[in-house]
């Protein structure tokens, strides 16, 4: 079996990504959204953690997370939310795809990958650069032409705070006048 390495920093913020089983475009569904809220409140009643940064997907989500100064367990956190998920929706998964053997033995649902992808930020920079990458997404995967667009994501508080204006991110090859239509 893997084992694989994670940091283990108290303290620490990190980037996360993390994948639906065999990217299911499923995770804007209203059902699926409100399971992920319940789960991370769930979470954060006995292991708290602050949500930098956010951007939910159909088929990914990407986030900052920065954990107490003594706490280093992302993966525990992550692990009881995606179980949470995996329960509260795994009815609208189960007729999408066909069970793989090694899930079968785990008893993991098809819901989620089974790992995610972490990075820990290092400074500043680090942070603004991923904090960009978060709410640029839903544009880079072509799902809409302006980031202010996207409604599954902390841009919108970002601008209200005044950290963005309310056009940042405009893909210029989309965007009305622009040429690229």
């Amino acid at each position: 079996m893997s084992r694989y390495r994670r940091s283990q920093a108290c303290g620490a913020t990190y980037f996360f990504t993390v994948n639906t089983y065999r990217r299911i475009r499923i995770l804007t569904n209203p059902e699926v959204r409100a399971a992920l809220r319940q789960g991370i409140n769930k979470v954060r009643e006995t292991m708290p953690f602050t949500i930098d940064a956010w951007v939910l997907l159909p088929d990914h989500l990407h986030a900052i997370w920065t954990l107490p100064q003594d706490d280093a367990a992302c993966g525990k956190r992550w692990g009881i939310i995606k179980a949470h998920v995996s329960r509260q929706c795994a009815s609208q998964v189960t007729s999408r795809t066909v069970r793989a053997v090694s899930r079968l033995k785990r008893n993991e649902h098809d819901f989620w990958q089974r790992r995610f992808w972490e990075h820990q930020i290092r400074d500043e920079k680090d942070f603004a650069q991923r904090v960009d990458y978060i709410h640029f997404n839903p544009v880079k995967h072509g799902l809409v032409p302006a980031v202010a667009q996207w409604p599954h994501s902390t841009f919108h508080r970002f601008v209200v705070k005044g950290l963005y204006p309310t056009d940042w991110g405009l893909d210029p090859g989309k965007v009305a006048g622009s040429g690229g239509e």
